[in-house]
C-alpha cells in the first residue's frame, strides 16, 4: 500500500481535526489505576490506538470499539503487571503503563518500548523521578523491572520537561502516600488532558498547564472509571494548515485550538499564511508564495519537534533561505533525504538544516521514515510536479486518522493505492 499524490490546489472547504494520538494513548494507560468501564469519545482511528489496546488486553483490560471514534476499556481488576515484548516493541507509549502499574500493583515488568526511531529517547527521567518516590529498578538489555511496595510523595525537579516522565510520575503520584510536586513539568495540552481525566476519576491534581504540578495522593478506593472526550490533535491541525499554505486556498480547520499552538501559528503567519480564529476552529487562507523563516524546536509552548517536518516542507517551496534547528531529537533529520528526492535544496549542518526554497518540487518515489515526516512528504507532494508515491505508509497510519480522506475532502489530489 502507498499514498499517491499529484499537484493540487487551491484547496477549499472544511476539515475536522480528530482526537490527539499523543493524548489518547496516555489516557488509555491511566485506566490501569482503577476498576470500571471507561468510555472515550473523539478517539482517532489510528493504528497506535489498536496497538495500545492490544497491550492493555495483554495486561488484563478489555478494549471494545463501540464505533470508529468511541472506545470502551473495561478494567475488571484482573491485571497482570507484566507487559510482554510482543506488544511493547510496537509502540513507544507503552512505557506509560509504568506509573499506573507501580501505583496500583506495586510492581511492573516492561520490555523497552519501540515506536518511531529518530534518536535516543532515554527513560532516565522516568526512573529517577519514580525512585524519588520509593520505587526500585532492575534494568536489563531487555527491559525494566520495577517494584514499589509503598510509593510516597516527593518533590521532583526534572532536568528537562519530559512529557513521558511527567506523565509517569503524575500517574504514580495519584496513589502515592502524601504530596508530590513536579517542578519543570511538561506543559503540553496533552498533559492537561490527562490531568483533567485523572481529576474526574477522583485524583487531586493542581497546576495543570503550568510548570509545577502538585498531586495529593488518594486511596485507590477513591478512584473510579469515567467518560472522557479526547482533546483534538494539534499536530494533525498543523498538517492541514501546512497543506493549505503550500497549495493556496481557503479552508476552515474545525476543532483546531489556537491556544494549543500559538507559537506555531505565529511562525505560519510570518511565512504569509492568513489565520483567522473562530470559536470552533481556524480559517486558513493562502494566495501567494510563502516567505522563509528561521526556527528552532523547543519544549512546549515552543515549536514541537513534531511540527518540524511540516515547516521544512513549507520552507522547501518558500522564497529565500530558512534554517531549522533541532534542539530536542538530533536524529530527526532522516526525512531530509526523501525531500531531496523531490528536488528540495536542503543541507544538514549538525543539528541545523539549511533550506533554500525552490519554485516547485518534482514528484518521485519516496519512503516515509516516521509518522510526522510521512505526513510532511504528503504535503510536499501536493506542490510537486508529476506524481509522488509514498511507501511505508504504515508509519502515517499509526498517527493520522484518514489523512488521505481528509485532504481529498478539501480538494487535494491524493489517494491510497
Amino acid at each position: 500500500m502507498r499514498i499517491v499524490v499529484q499537484p493540487s490546489g487551491p484547496l477549499h472547504g472544511e476539515v475536522q481535526v480528530p482526537g490527539a494520538k499523543n493524548s489518547v494513548l496516555k489516557l488509555m494507560a491511566a485506566t490501569l489505576l482503577a476498576e470500571g468501564d471507561y468510555v472515550f469519545s473523539n478517539v482517532p482511528a489510528i493504528n497506535d490506538v489498536d496497538t495500545m489496546g492490544d497491550l492493555l488486553s495483554a495486561l488484563g483490560v478489555t478494549a471494545i470499539r463501540e464505533d470508529t471514534h468511541v472506545l470502551t476499556l473495561c478494567n475488571h481488576g484482573n491485571i497482570t503487571p507484566v507487559a510482554p515484548f510482543e506488544q511493547v516493541d510496537r509502540i513507544r507509549a507503552s512505557i506509560n503503563v509504568l506509573g499506573p502499574l507501580l501505583a496500583r500493583f506495586g510492581r511492573a515488568d516492561i520490555a523497552m518500548p519501540g515506536g518511531d526511531n529518530f534518536g535516543s529517547r532515554p527513560i532516565d527521567l522516568h526512573i529517577s523521578g519514580l525512585q524519588s518516590m520509593g520505587a526500585t529498578f532492575d534494568l536489563t538489555a531487555d527491559g525494566v523491572r520495577a517494584t514499589a511496595p509503598h510509593l510516597h510523595g516527593a518533590t521532583i525537579t526534572l532536568s528537562f520537561p519530559s512529557v513521558g516522565a511527567t506523565e509517569n510520575i503524575l500517574t504514580a503520584a495519584v496513589l502515592a502516600d502524601g504530596v508530590t510536586t513536579i517542578d519543570n513539568a511538561a506543559r503540553e495540552p496533552e498533559i492537561g488532558d490527562l490531568c483533567a481525566m485523572l481529576n474526574a476519576m477522583g485524583a487531586k491534581i493542581s497546576g495543570s498547564g503550568t510548570a509545577t504540578l502538585v498531586i495529593e495522593g488518594v486511596e485507590a478506593s477513591s478512584l473510579h472509571a469515567v467518560h472522557h472526550e479526547v482533546v483534538n490533535d494539534r499536530v494533525q491541525a498543523a498538517t492541514y494548515i501546512a497543506a493549505v499554505a503550500v497549495c493556496g486556498g481557503d479552508v476552515f480547520v474545525r476543532g483546531a485550538r489556537p491556544e494549543h499552538m500559538e507559537m506555531l501559528l505565529n511562525r505560519y503567519a510570518e511565512m504569509g499564511v492568513s489565520i483567522t480564529p473562530h470559536p470552533d476552529g481556524l480559517r486558513i487562507a493562502a494566495s501567494s508564495r510563502l516567505h522563509s523563516i528561521n526556527f528552532s524546536t523547543l519544549p512546549y509552548p515552543g515549536i514541537a519537534t513534531d511540527y518540524k517536518p511540516l515547516l521544512v516542507a513549507m520552507l522547501a517551496v518558500s522564497d529565500g533561505t530558512g534554517i531549522a534547528t533541532e534542539n530536542l531529537y538530533p536524529g530527526r533529520f532522516r526525512y531530509i533525504e526523501e525531500l531531496s528526492k523531490l528536488g528540495a535544496d536542503i543541507r544538514i549542518d549538525g543539528h541545523h538544516a539549511v533550506i533554500r526554497g525552490v519554485p516547485r518540487l518534482t514528484g518521485a518515489p519516496v519512503v516515509a521514515p516516521d509518522i510526522r515526516a510521512g505526513a510532511a512528504l504528503v504535503v510536499a507532494g501536493l506542490i510537486a510536479d508529476g506524481v509522488t508515491e509514498i511507501s511505508d505508509i504504515y508509519h502515517i497510519d499509526r498517527g493520522y486518522d484518514d489523512l488521505v480522506g481528509h485532504l481529498a475532502g478539501i480538494g487535494a489530489d491524493v489517494r491510497r493505492d
